[in-house]
């Protein structure tokens, strides 16, 4: 049968099919080859056995946290108290795309801000709108359980943006999930509590103490060029531009004419350097 890890706990591993969660083990020759199943890899196991037998392709993976197989990220973006950051919306957006994960973007605590403020932000975000990312609200619950329906999701961002309360919010149920959380950021640190994957609208929601690689200094310079969409639309006279100071560079250009929003670019620079 065919299923998908939702949760590994030493070494049993519990894979959801058809409606069911079967408890397996991994076959021996997994270790022996130093395959490491991932909690959202997809499976063949025997259901009389109990024994995962192959794990299927990838579409992406991650190795802090381990897991692999997520479609969208919730980008939690908190307005104020951690204050508003481009810098660290830009890194969640461009981890995203390095690894083919869809973005939405959530803006939490825009009560905190003065309307003003908030026009601003908005303002600046319609160029995020219209490289394709939505925006929404932790107030549009509907939208967002819609967009979660069917897919295996994550919600990220820094701590205090309202991860644990906007999951409250979506099913009140989750009070074990969200006060485990809770009790994490409370500490202060990140904890070894498993990484699970919980059943929500015919989709999946992961429950994770965060993703930590935040830094670009495990990919190339070329990955991070490609991770910006926008850039992709212009052709540039030389084939291997890196667009960080050469003459006739098309993105620079369209810097200067504000056609690329400059505080992207400026953070782009960043991860470039970061970037091995």
């Amino acid at each position: 049968m065919e299923g998908q890890i939702i949760k590994i706990k030493s070494n049993t591993h519990d894979v959801f099919s058809d409606g069911k969660v079967y408890s397996c083990i991994p076959r021996g020759k997994f270790r022996k080859d130093k395959i490491l199943p991932r909690v959202g890899d997809y499976v063949i196991f025997d259901q009389e056995k109990l024994v995962i037998t192959e794990i299927l392709k990838r579409k992406n993976s991650f190795t802090r946290p381990l897991v692999s197989n997520i479609d969208q990220a919730f980008l939690i973006t908190s307005l104020k108290d951690p204050d508003f950051s481009l810098n660290l919306l830009d890194r969640f957006l461009t981890l995203m795309e390095l690894h083919n994960v869809k973005s939405i973007i959530c803006l939490t605590k825009t009560d905190l801000i003065s309307k003003e403020e908030y026009k601003s932000i908005r303002k600046t975000l319609e160029y995020y709108q219209k490289l394709g990312y939505d925006i929404l609200t932790n107030l549009d619950i509907e939208e967002l359980k819609a967009i979660i329906k069917d897919k295996t999701n994550v919600f990220v961002g820094q701590t205090g943006a309202g991860k644990s309360t906007l999951l409250n919010k979506l099913n009140p149920s989750w009070n074990l999930l969200t006060g485990e959380i809770s009790k994490a950021l409370g500490r202060g640190r990140h904890t070894t509590r498993n990484v699970e994957l919980y059943l929500f609208l015919n989709g999946k929601v992961l429950d994770t103490p965060g993703f930590s690689a935040l830094n670009f200094n495990d990919y190339s310079k070329e990955e991070i060029k490609k991770a910006f969409p926008e850039f992709q639309k212009y052709s540039c006279p030389f084939k291997d531009c890196s667009h960080t100071k050469e003459q006739e560079c098309e993105i620079r250009k369209k810097v200067a004419s504000k056609e690329i929003l400059e505080t992207r670019y400026n953070n782009y620079l960043k991860f470039y350097e970061e970037a091995k």
